[in-house]
C-alpha cells in the first residue's frame, strides 16, 4: 500500500474513478433523469480531475509547464462552475 502512495499510482486509481464517475452520472440521468445532468457537473469533476492531474505530473517530475497547464485548466473550469452557480441577476422594473 504503501508503494501505492509513494509512486504516484493511486492518483492514477483516482484519475480513473473520476472518470467512472462521469460516465456513471451521465448513464443515471439518462436512465432516470432524476440526477442532475452532466453538463452542470463537469466543470466541477474537471476542475477536481486537472487538480489531481497536476499533481499526477507534478509526481512524475515533467516539468512547471506540464504542471501550470493543467492548473491553469483547473482555475478555468472552477470560474465557469462557479459563474454557473452565481445567482442571475435581474434589473429593477421599477
Amino acid at each position: 500500500m504503501a508503494e501505492l502512495f509513494a509512486s504516484g499510482r493511486i492518483i492514477d486509481i483516482i484519475l480513473i474513478l473520476v472518470l467512472l464517475e462521469m460516465a456513471v452520472l451521465a448513464l443515471a440521468h439518462r436512465m432516470t433523469n432524476r440526477t442532475p445532468r452532466l453538463t452542470t457537473l463537469l466543470p466541477n469533476l474537471a476542475a477536481g480531475f486537472l487538480l489531481l492531474l497536476s499533481l499526477r505530473v507534478s509526481i512524475a517530475d515533467l516539468g512547471w509547464v506540464f504542471i501550470a497547464l493543467p492548473l491553469g485548466l483547473a482555475l478555468l473550469a472552477h470560474v465557469f462552475d462557479l459563474a454557473g452557480r452565481w445567482p442571475k441577476h435581474e434589473p429593477n422594473r421599477e
